[in-house]
């Protein structure tokens, strides 16, 4: 009786594997990757401008792909109207248009302002199978996007707040001026 029960066991725990290790398909609901054509110029750093760059926590979540607390960012209840940009970066990745409170304890965003301002990519840390948002400019880790958002995309970037700089309106001239520069 003992060794049934052992080869059902090693049956289902090879069939539970097989599943395991099968990737997901791609998500037709997620914004299509854009084509390598950027209309920015990358920001390339070495670690230790980073490192110089950034405050510790920045530094952490952005370049080591880290996660902040949540209900700790000074931007989740930002209801000023702007534009969010990766920290470092000059380009304007999201917008307080498309910010809405989703009760996770992060910034949430339903679009992207251009999609090849950030880069999805697949993440299967921590156990999870998720999809990690980046920026394109500058490659730092933003968070991740899911698919219980509102209409009309139905998407939730959920950020970290530590990885985003906000730019007032009243303010985005200026801000990119400052962009058109470092491209030239």
């Amino acid at each position: 009786m003992s060794g049934k029960v052992i080869a059902l066991f090693l049956a289902l725990s090879a069939a539970a594997m097989t599943a395991c290790a099968e990737a997901p398909a791609a998500d037709p609901e997620l914004p299509a990757m854009p084509d390598e054509t950027a209309t920015f110029e990358k920001i390339e750093k070495t670690d230790a401008q980073w490192r110089e760059e950034l405050t510790a926590e920045e530094y952490r979540i952005a370049r080591q792909a880290g996660t902040e607390r949540p209900f700790t960012s000074e931007l989740l209840h930002n209801k000023q109207a702007g534009h969010y940009y990766a920290v470092g970066g000059t380009i304007p990745l999201f917008s307080s248009e498309t910010k809405f409170e989703s009760g996770s304890g992060w910034p949430s965003f339903y679009d992207v302002i251009d999609p090849s301002h950030v880069k999805l990519v697949e993440d299967n840390s921590h156990g999870m199978q998720r999809i990690e948002v980046l920026c394109a400019q500058t490659g730092h880790h933003l968070g991740h996007v899911f698919h219980d958002g509102p209409r009309p995309t139905g998407l939730r970037y959920c950020i970290n707040g530590a990885a985003l700089r906000f730019v007032p309106a009243e303010q985005q001239q200026e801000q990119e001026a400052e962009a058109t520069d470092v491209g030239e």
